[in-house]
């Protein structure tokens, strides 16, 4: 989990692009999903990231296509914000550590930190536990990557037993596990994210909640007792922000989502919303920081 470029000020560890003219989001269906169905370029994310201080970022994948990977690779060896990708590579080959090698012989693909799989569209509540699908899990582990995983409550339980088999690979839970925020239940989801928390190679992503919530009237009140139980369970050193852009337009803007961070993070000291701002980002995901040992600035105001 090595990267090459230096991390400063706020970390972003989670957003997307695409280009509709080089490959389609067939996930983007429907009229709630409209306002998604046009490009998101990183041009476009640049001066709302700016203006919320903002200086580094980690692209995740949005489609299960093989050739996005090496695409992000490039964008992120040009782009002075993306500093790490979490990319997509097929679990249950039985080549994919060789996959995996090859991605880091692509153009920027020093910047690879990890691997996701939509295991959320995923018929079998137990995939992650599938002989095959583990086997490519050690083999992320072995390359010193990290796991993004974005599941549903209801395949939360398959991913603690996935972690305490694979000790030695760290997993991302993004956007806290999806939690039913909509409707303000909290169990089960609650009792199984802090059961994945108490091993020691979890991390959870601040991030997705907007989404999660009544898209039209959510309140950061709607937001806290979900934002509450991981800061609890996870700590504020294995929690990191991130704002799930362009997805989370469909609730608030960029600025919206980094406000309601800061707002769900003002019981921690500077020390600690340093940690979920940015060094939990950095650590997880092997990025380079400078500067002086304690929280940036930046960092510390946000």
């Amino acid at each position: 989990m090595t990267g090459t470029k230096t991390a400063t000020g706020i970390v972003d560890a989670h957003h997307h692009v695409w280009d509709l003219s080089v490959r389609d989001q067939d996930w983007i269906r429907g009229p709630e999903l409209a306002p998604l169905r046009r490009d998101f370029l990183l041009a476009d994310l640049e001066p709302e990231a700016a203006a919320a201080r903002v200086t580094a970022t980690v692209l995740v994948q949005t489609v299960t296509v093989a050739e996005e990977t090496p695409e992000f690779l490039a964008l992120a060896a040009r782009s002075d914000a993306v500093q790490g990708v979490v990319g997509w590579t097929n679990l249950a080959a039985p080549d994919v550590a060789d996959t995996l090698a090859e991605l880091r012989e692509c153009p920027g693909g020093e910047h690879l930190v990890g691997i996701r799989h939509q295991v959320q569209g995923e018929p079998d509540p137990r995939w992650l536990l599938r002989p095959d699908v583990l086997r490519g899990l050690a083999a992320v582990a072995e390359a010193e990557l990290v796991y993004d995983l974005v599941v549903k409550p209801e395949q939360l339980a398959a991913a603690i037993e996935a972690a305490e088999r694979l000790p030695g690979l760290t997993f991302v839970l993004d956007h806290l596990g999806k939690p039913p925020i909509a409707s303000g239940e909290l169990d089960p989801w609650a009792g199984l994210v802090r059961r994945l928390a108490l091993l020691p190679n979890t991390v959870c992503k601040l991030s997705g909640m907007v989404t999660e919530a009544d898209w039209g009237s959510w309140t950061t009140d709607d937001l806290k007792p979900y934002a509450d139980t991981v800061l609890d369970a996870f700590g504020p050193d294995r929690l990191m922000f991130g704002s799930d852009w362009p997805v989370c337009r469909l609730a608030a803007t960029y600025a919206e989502v980094v406000e309601t961070a800061r707002e769900l993070t003002t019981g921690l000291d500077p020390a600690e919303r340093h940690e979920v701002f940015t060094g939990t980002a950095v650590r997880t995901y092997g990025l380079t920081l400078t500067g002086s040992q304690g929280p940036p600035q930046e960092a510390a105001r946000a």
